[in-house]
């Protein structure tokens, strides 16, 4: 069995589905152990809430702490509305706080050189846990990171919503794999394999109807899956082809930020350039399907 990983996700689930599918993808995965989950942007207590609800149907304990709501840049918060729409009684659901900042500080300095974090929302609660404590960005493993595009000038949504933290983080120097727009379109989830994760148990069907939701959101039959992509690439990182390691630059032009270059001369950030998608796909399905309840294990 591959080494254990110990890894912090952070997040903005609740909006694209793909989020809930990494996160079913950690539960999924043994190499993983899960730190604890922290949300990031706009309505972070309900994000929070919706992870506590994912726990419970998967009979996992994790700390789950929401976080910063608003961009460091100021820009404002993109919402799709259905966030939540899913799950009843959502408000009866408890999380540990509402300082993710303090918790990925104090978490990731408690064990230097231990966690993985794997952040797949804006940055900005990774930017501020830098900013807090200068220790931080030393102390991380190392940092896989959903966001840009490394083949256009296309702006990805993560860094655009939040530029000024992406610059920040990539200023830091922690050893970084980002996973770009250019890569995650390499496969999409399609209705054959939701029925797959459908029929895998009472998360399966929650990812279900979450998916649906988003293709309906969207008027679509498919759906890219860059959320659980990211994940794999820590944990099959032999089905990837990477980058030699560079610098990430990001434009912070108000009127229209985030757009993302890397270049390879000094530095400790990769990005990802290829994958093989069969294997990707394939690995990706049989992770979240097997995030069943303990009790059916």
């Amino acid at each position: 069995m591959p080494a254990t990983h110990h890894v912090i996700l952070d997040t903005d689930i609740g909006s694209d589905v793909d989020d809930l599918m990494a996160l079913a993808l950690i539960l999924g995965t043994p190499s993983l152990e899960l730190v604890g989950v922290t949300t990031v942007y706009g309505d972070t207590a309900l994000r929070a809430r919706i992870v506590a609800r994912v726990a419970r149907l998967t009979g996992r304990s994790f700390p789950v702490h929401a976080g910063l709501s608003t961009p460091l840049s100021g820009r404002e918060v993109w919402w799709a509305g259905h966030e939540g729409a899913l799950y009843d009684d959502l408000d009866a659901e408890t999380f540990e706080s509402d300082d993710a900042v303090g918790f990925l500080v104090d978490r990731v300095l408690a064990r230097p050189g231990e966690i993985d974090v794997i952040a797949i929302g804006p940055l900005t609660n990774i930017a501020a846990a830098i900013e807090r404590d200068g220790r931080f960005a030393g102390a991380v493993r190392h940092l896989w990171v959903m966001g840009g595009t490394f083949t256009d000038d296309e702006r990805e949504h993560n860094f655009r919503s939040d530029a000024v933290a992406a610059r920040i983080v990539f200023d830091a120097d922690i050893p970084t794999t980002v996973t770009g727009l250019d890569v995650t379109r390499l496969i999409d989830v399609r209705a054959e394999q939701v029925e797959r994760i459908r029929d895998s148990g009472p998360l399966g069907a929650l990812i279900d109807a979450e998916i649906r939701q988003w293709w309906a959101f969207w008027d679509t039959q498919w759906n890219v899956p860059h959320d659980p992509v990211t994940v794999l690439t820590l944990v099959t990182p032999e089905l990837f082809t990477f980058s030699p390691l560079g610098r990430i630059s990001i434009d912070e032009n108000p009127a229209d930020p985030g757009l993302s270059r890397h270049e390879v001369s000094g530095g400790l950030t990769r990005v990802t350039r290829l994958l093989e998608a069969d294997a990707v796909s394939a690995r990706m399905v049989d992770g979240i399907a097997d995030a069943a309840p303990v009790a059916e294990r």
